[in-house]
């Protein structure tokens, strides 16, 4: 049976993912001078202007307009011409504290760190990629991560920051066949021409992306509409968290809904959905199962999840019963002991937020350092 699987990937710079990049700026300067700060904070960016609004906690100051309009000099707006310019743009800011009633209920009970929120959260892993994520995302990032780089490096220098790649895969017996489409929206400079634009596309973001083998009778559209030039904040509203799909496992499992940026640890929607990828992950390279999806409930101002529960696609001789249990020995699973043991409470999230939160190897939730416990639970 032949199946086509969509997903999609946007550039550092796409609206959206530059609204993540500064709530996440300015969540790693509070915690690189206050660990204990308690950060939910959101962004929203339009045509001319940049709005921070949210809930603060901290000890610590933080230059929250010098941290937004250097990021978004980092993401390539450098030029009115390309919609958007950290120079000047405005930055508004709307910060408050965040509510006692939460904060009491979250630190001050017995000095345990509680859950800071009711949520749920989904983690999963499967063997489609080295880095046991589904193929589907794993390619569109390298993709728009291509297409970012082919601007930045000058190889052309007609590309403006904004863009965003959508990809299909056929799927035969549930196995990767080859990729059926790919679209392209990268902004550019007026004065490029349609030939020139697609060809470097074509030759340096596509082909470089793909085994020649996986691109037959691929179907590739670059700027559909024809043109692209005019792009970011000036044409689209950015939102933090409205990329929440791509950031984790491109639609290929069910997600809880919630932004992952913009939040302190204390947050399950961060914490927890990093423990649920790392448990999922060590399962999977354990060969419990080829294939995994962890659900995790937190209910606010409490330690332990509220539940625990786990498919493996009938991929697994073992019953998920018994697999829960393992879960419940092996894992850290209170928030204390997830923030503590993955070391979450370093400024490390501007950077994990851009293509992709999981699948890149240098992260404490992409570790396979729970396997050989596994193997010694099943007598793998």
């Amino acid at each position: 049976m032949s199946r086509i699987y969509t997903t999609e990937s946007v550039t550092e710079a796409h609206p959206d993912k530059l609204a993540d990049r500064i709530s996440d700026g300015i969540l790693d300067s509070i915690l690189a001078k206050d660990p204990k700060g308690r950060v939910a904070c959101e962004t929203m960016i339009s045509n001319g202007f940049c709005v921070v609004a949210g809930e603060i906690k901290t000890n610590a100051y933080a230059p929250i307009t010098e941290i937004a309009r250097e990021i978004i000099r980092e993401s390539g707006y450098t030029n009115a011409e390309f919609g958007f310019d950290y120079r000047s743009a405005g930055v508004l800011t709307a910060i408050g504290e965040q509510s006692h009633n939460v904060s009491d209920a979250v630190d001050n009970r017995d000095g345990v760190l509680r859950a800071g929120d009711s949520g749920f959260v989904h983690g999963f892993a499967c063997e489609d990629t080295e880095e046991l994520m589904p193929y589907p995302i794993t390619k569109a990032h390298i993709l728009s991560k291509a297409l970012a780089e082919a601007r930045k490096s000058g190889v052309a220098p007609f590309l403006y920051p904004d863009g965003k790649v959508q990809l299909g895969v056929e799927y035969i017996d549930g196995k990767v066949s080859k990729i059926d489409n790919i679209v392209i929206h990268a902004q550019h400079s007026p004065d490029v021409t349609r030939k020139v634009l697609e060809e470097m596309i074509t030759e340096e973001v596509v082909k470089t992306s793909f085994q020649e083998s996986m691109l037959k009778d691929t179907n590739i559209l670059i700027n559909p509409t024809g043109l692209f030039v005019t792009g970011g904040p000036q044409a689209d509203t950015g939102l933090t968290g409205r990329k929440s799909v791509s950031d984790t496992y491109g639609g290929a499992v069910p997600h809880g809904g919630s932004s992952l940026s913009g939040k302190d640890p204390s947050k399950p929607d961060r914490s927890g959905a990093y423990l649920a990828r790392y448990i999922a992950k060590n399962l999977v390279g354990a060969k419990v199962a080829k294939k995994a999806l962890v659900q995790i409930s937190y209910v606010i101002g409490l330690e332990k999840p509220m539940s625990i529960t786990i498919d493996t696609y009938d991929t697994s001789k073992f019953d998920e019963e018994e697999i829960i249990k393992a879960i419940k020995e092996i894992f850290p699973l209170t928030i204390e002991e997830v923030t503590t043991e993955l070391n979450l409470l370093q400024p490390i999230y501007k950077d994990v937020s851009t293509y992709g939160h999981f699948g890149k190897k240098d992260l404490s939730w992409e570790q396979l350092d729970r396997v050989e416990k596994l193997k010694k639970w099943f007598a793998i």
